[in-house]
């Protein structure tokens, strides 16, 4: 049986993969989707967002 990390890496090879690769790159490329991504990773490591738990 082979590893995920291999299955995962044969299908990133893929054409779906490749395709799905190309699309998370646009994604991340828009700068509101960047500022939104910014703000919850701030959110997750607690710096903003008023989680109160100080």
């Amino acid at each position: 049986m082979a590893s995920p990390f291999k299955m995962f890496g044969e299908f990133l090879k893929s054409p779906q993969g490749r395709r799905i690769t190309e699309q998370a790159k646009g994604y991340a490329r828009d700068p509101h989707n960047r500022a939104k991504a910014k703000e919850m990773i701030a959110k997750l490591r607690g710096k903003g967002g008023g989680s109160g738990r100080h």
